[in-house]
Formats: structure tokens, C-alpha cells, sequence
């Protein structure tokens, strides 16, 4: 069985991909950024991982696939733009997202201040299928942590991300067993 190839989509600082390097690193073959300095595409180098800037603008997930040949799965790690159309048909239930709430409560932007705002007991991770809504793909896998008394957004920020590094993995390499 030949090895699935991985194509890894960011716009910051790369946590999420670091912890997916460390286990699929032969299988990561690209690493796309919108940010020209994105601190993924760093940290893909010095892995020497092939990167590419693709900025964002209305026509961003065409000019994605063009570029996404001979790809298995596709990786959201911090990926802040909406994927579309034609991406989503060329890949169906072969893109992930990691986000940093229980969905479906918290979709969108600073999902950990939103639970703190809220004053929730609990909060986590999801790793979950990309469509054409913002967080409401299905979900894969979650792992859950609680929201302590004299959390700040900070703090819950990085006890969601400790999970994140788990979960993501573990979630890659069910749906790379499940590809055939």
C-alpha cells in the first residue's frame, strides 16, 4: 500500500502542524499558507517540507487546487479562510479542521474567550470534516477540557491546544486507515 499524501493548510504560527509533523512527517508533502509570513511555512522549511504562498481573495480555493495534485488528504491547521467550492467537490470528507471549542457551541473566531464569556464549565477541541459552513462539518473526534475558575483566555487557550496535539493525529490516522 503506497503512503497517503498530506497537504497542510495555515496562516499562523504552525502548533497544530508541528504536532502532525511529528508523526506523518514522510507523508507531508506541501505546506500552503496565505500569509507570506506565516510562521508554518518556517517551520515546514526547517523540516524540509516544499511550501507555497497562496494569498487569499475570491478564487483562493481554485487557485488551491490547482496546486493540491496527487493529494490524499488536506489539513486546516489554522487555516483562517473559508474553503469552497471547487476544493470541497475535488476533496469530499478528505479535509480536516482542528478547532478549539466543543463544536457545535463556539464556531468561528476565539472559540476559548467565547466559552470564557459564557462562563461555561467545559471546552475542548474538535477535529472535524470541512463543508461549506464555518465549523459545522462532522465531527471526527473530541476531547474535552474544563474551564477552571480563574481561567483567563490564555490559559484555556493553551489547555485546548495540549488536546489539540493529541486529537489531531489520532484523527489523521483514522481517516488515512479509512482511505482506500
Amino acid at each position: 500500500m503506497s503512503s497517503k499524501k498530506i497537504a497542510i493548510l495555515g496562516s499562523g504560527t504552525g502548533s497544530n502542524f508541528t504536532a502532525l509533523a511529528e508523526q506523518f512527517r514522510d507523508q507531508i508533502t506541501l505546506v500552503i499558507s496565505d500569509k507570506e509570513d506565516a510562521l508554518i511555512l518556517n517551520k515546514a522549511k526547517d523540516l524540509n517540507i516544499p511550501t507555497m504562498h497562496v494569498p487569499g481573495g475570491k478564487d483562493l480555493s481554485q487557485r488551491l487546487l490547482s496546486h493540491l495534485e496527487g493529494i490524499d488528504l488536506i489539513c486546516l491547521a489554522g487555516f483562517m479562510r473559508l474553503i469552497r467550492e471547487p476544493l470541497l467537490s475535488a476533496f469530499p470528507q478528505r479535509i480536516l479542521n482542528i478547532h478549539p471549542s466543543l463544536l457545535p457551541k463556539y464556531p468561528g473566531l476565539c472559540a476559548w474567550e467565547q466559552a470564557i464569556e459564557d462562563n461555561a464549565k467545559e471546552s475542548g477541541c474538535t477535529v472535524h470534516y470541512v463543508d461549506a459552513g464555518m465549523d459545522t462539518g462532522e465531527i471526527i473526534l473530541q476531547a474535552k477540557v474544563p474551564v477552571l475558575p480563574d481561567d483567563t483566555p490564555q490559559t484555556l487557550h493553551a489547555r485546548i491546544q495540549e488536546q489539540e496535539h493529541l486529537i489531531y493525529p489520532k484523527a489523521v490516522r483514522k481517516i488515512l486507515a479509512d482511505l482506500t
